[in-house]
């Protein structure tokens, strides 16, 4: 009975003497947190989504709280609106920021990527990519199986059925850039916006020679430099074999849309181009006198 005793009276003075050890540890090390913290946490849309390059809003918060500038810092979900507000509590200006939105850089249709073997296994782009070149002899498209949409939080993206690609709503795009990172072809971007929604771009990734890529794929980009010598403000460069359109240099003149002869250039949003007058046909003047018209030969009898 007394070991018992000698043996809780033990454990009771150790415990005891850890935790007034942890206690004074603790009280050692803390560190005070900014209340501001919660404050901004508040206002963040709480996606915890990455797109703002930190961990989760937490953290995003912290980095706003700790920085002298809010200069590249910015929550793509809530946009300018909630940067502004997270200026109004720490006493910063928000930096101004362009809206971007995914692109899926990849016009490999059905019709203009048929299919060279068929699939079958768990279908995720990932598993596939690791696998082979996918169900059509283009590498570098996509592969439809909808690895994006899964990723996407705001149900932004979903494949088209017809085409087989992955097609991205405007209006509900946040830019995270969850799409982005997990598509194994790397054929969605983020890209300005635009005004009203107008972008043109290149839309494929396909670096083998010409000849090679349109074999693959109908619509696929073949390097020709054709865009490029007609953009008037160098933003088009062709290097491995595919043209790329530089959005912070474009000015959305469409000169490359109208030479690109595989059709491998995209723009969105823009009205339909007005289609050409006929030319107005030339009346004789008897006509429009409504006199008889008389040939110079008849003439030249009368005389």
């Amino acid at each position: 009975m007394n070991l018992i005793l000698i043996a809780l009276i033990t454990l009771g003075v150790t415990g005891l003497l850890a935790a007034l050890i942890l206690y004074f540890v603790a009280q050692r090390f803390k560190v005070e947190e900014d209340p501001r913290i919660d404050e901004v946490v508040e206002v963040l849309p709480g996606a915890n989504c990455g797109g703002c390059g930190f961990a989760g809003c937490r953290a995003l918060a912290e980095a706003c709280v700790k920085a002298d500038t809010l200069d590249g810092l910015l929550c793509p979900v809530g946009g300018q609106e909630v940067m502004k507000k997270v200026g109004d509590i720490l006493g910063l200006a928000p930096a101004a920021a362009e809206p971007m939105v995914a692109v899926v850089r990849c016009n490999g249709t059905c019709e203009a990527r048929p299919r060279t073997s068929e699939y079958d296994g768990t279908r995720t782009c990932k598993i596939v990519n690791s696998l082979y070149v996918g169900e059509t002899g283009c590498s570098f498209g996509c592969l439809g199986y909808g690895d994006c949409v899964a990723a996407c939080q705001f149900d932004a993206i979903h494949i088209n059925k017809e085409t087989g690609l992955p097609e991205v709503d405007d209006e509900k795009c946040t830019s995270c850039g969850a799409c982005v990172k997990v598509c194994p072809r790397h054929i969605i971007e983020l890209r300005k916006k635009g005004p009203k929604s107008r972008r043109v771009f290149v839309q494929c990734v396909n670096k083998d020679k010409g000849a090679v890529a349109r074999k693959a794929c109908l619509n696929a980009c073949i390097g020709c430099g054709k865009c490029q010598k007609e953009c008037p403000f160098e933003a088009i460069t062709v290097e491995n074999n595919v043209a790329y359109i530089d959005y912070t240099k474009c000015r959305l003149c469409r000169k490359c849309v109208a030479v690109c002869p595989t059709h491998a250039i995209h723009e969105m949003n823009f009205p339909p181009k007005p289609a050409p007058k006929e030319p107005i046909p030339t009346v004789p003047q008897g006509e429009k006198t409504g006199e008889p018209v008389q040939s110079t030969v008849e003439n030249n009898t009368e005389k």
